[in-house]
């Protein structure tokens, strides 16, 4: 059985924390920024944990050979 790849871009996306969870960068940020609050696009520049379960199976499967 052939090995596993690993997708390069759920690696260019997501990371995996230590403790196991699939940390990705949040959205909203990118452009339309005059309108938003300092406090709002400070909020959006950190990582956050996925929600979902099915996601983060996906992911975890997605990102197995990192």
């Amino acid at each position: 059985m052939p090995k596993m790849k690993t997708k390069k871009c759920a690696v260019k996306r997501m990371k995996m924390s230590a403790n196991g969870k699939v940390m990705r960068s949040q959205g909203g940020k990118a452009h339309l920024n005059n309108g938003k609050t300092r406090a709002r696009k400070r909020a959006l520049r950190g990582r956050t944990a996925t929600d979902s379960l099915k996601v983060t199976k996906t992911y975890a499967r997605a990102l197995q050979g990192r």
